[in-house]
C-alpha cells in the first residue's frame, strides 16, 4: 500500500517531483531515472512512517558512531543547554525528541502546518522534556528563543532550509558555495552555548538508526565575536563535509523536496 501511495504522491506532487529530479542530477551526476525519483519519494514515506510509529511509542534505538562520541555524550550527560543542529536527511528529525529520553529538556524550532500528525504525536510522548517554538511568526521567534534559553532549555533547529533563516552564509556543499542558515552560531555566540550537529541514517533492523555526531563547538568569551564566528564557519564547513559524505552514500535520504541551496560566488567574511 505504501509504495502505491508513493507512485499516486509521485504523480500528483509535480512541483515536489521536479526539485527531487533536479536535486538528484547534481549528487548522482546525470539525469535521474523515473523509479530513481520514485525510491526518492518512497524513502520519505518509509521515513514519516517511522515518525508516526515512534509518536505512538515505538521503541527507535539509536546507535552513536564513535567519533565524537565522548564529546557528544559528556554534553548531553551534562546540565549545561546547548544548542543541537540538523538537517532534512535521513532520521535526523527524530534526534531532537529522542533528546528528551536522555534528561534533556528540549525546544525544538518548527514550522507549524495544518497536517503534523507525526509532530503532534511526538509531542504528546515526550510531553514532560519537548516543547515547540513555532517560526511562523518571525516576529515572536527572538522572544521565544530567549526566554526558552533563560529558561535553561536547549535548542533544536534544523539549518539547511533557507525560508526563515535571518543569517545566511555560502559554504561548500556538493561541489558549490550554497548558502546555508547561520543563525545557531549567532546565537551560540549571543548566549554562550555551545553547538553540535546529529545526523541519523535509519540502518539495520526496522526502527534502528546510525547516529553522527560532530565535534563540539564552543564559543570563547574572550576571543570576541569576530573570532569565534570565525572559527564557527570552519566548524560548520566540517559539518557539511560530514554531511555531503553521508548524501553521497544515501543519496535518496536528503528529504528537501525544495529546490537545492543556491549556489553564490564565494566571497571571504
Amino acid at each position: 500500500m505504501l509504495m502505491i501511495g508513493t507512485w499516486v504522491g509521485l504523480t500528483f506532487m509535480p512541483v515536489q517531483r521536479a526539485h527531487s529530479r533536479a536535486y538528484l542530477a547534481v549528487v548522482l551526476g546525470r539525469p535521474p531515472r523515473l523509479l530513481e525519483v520514485w525510491r526518492h519519494f518512497f524513502a520519505f514515506a518509509n521515513f514519516l512512517m517511522l515518525k508516526l510509529r515512534a509518536g505512538r511509542g515505538a521503541p527507535v534505538r539509536c546507535a552513536l558512531e564513535p567519533e565524537n562520541a565522548a564529546a557528544f555524550d559528556a554534553l548531553v550527560g551534562s546540565a549545561k543547554p546547548a544548542l543541537f543542529g540538523t538537517f532534512h536527511f535521513g532520521g535526523s528529525d527524530l534526534l531532537g525528541y529522542l533528546l528528551g529520553e536522555r534528561g534533556r529538556r528540549v525546544s525544538i524550532i518548527r514550522l507549524r502546518v495544518g497536517n503534523s500528525d507525526d509532530t503532534r504525536l511526538l509531542g504528546q510522548r515526550f510531553d514532560d522534556k519537548v516543547s515547540f517554538l513555532w517560526i511562523n511568526d518571525p516576529a515572536n521567534l527572538l522572544f521565544d528563543l530567549k526566554a526558552a534559553i533563560e529558561a535553561g532549555d536547549s535548542l533544536a533547529l534544523k539549518c539547511d532550509r533557507l525560508e526563515f533563516s535571518a543569517k545566511t552564509e555560502p559554504f561548500r556543499f556538493l561541489g558549490a558555495d550554497r548558502l546555508f542558515p547561520f543563525t545557531i552560531y549567532h546565537l551560540a555566540v549571543l548566549f554562550d552555548r555551545p553547538v553540535v550537529f546529529c545526523t541519523a541514517v535509519p540502518e539495520g533492523a526496522k526502527d534502528e538508526m546510525r547516529v553522527f555526531a560532530s565535534p563540539v563547538f564552543t564559543p570563547d568569551p574572550a576571543a570576541g565575536r569576530a573570532a569565534n564566528l570565525g572559527a564557527a564557519r570552519a566548524h560548520f564547513q566540517a559539518v557539511l563535509v560530514q554531511l555531503e559524505t553521508l548524501v553521497r552514500q544515501h543519496p535518496l535520504l536528503w528529504f528537501n523536496f525544495l529546490p537545492l541551496n543556491p549556489a553564490t560566488p564565494f566571497v571571504a567574511p
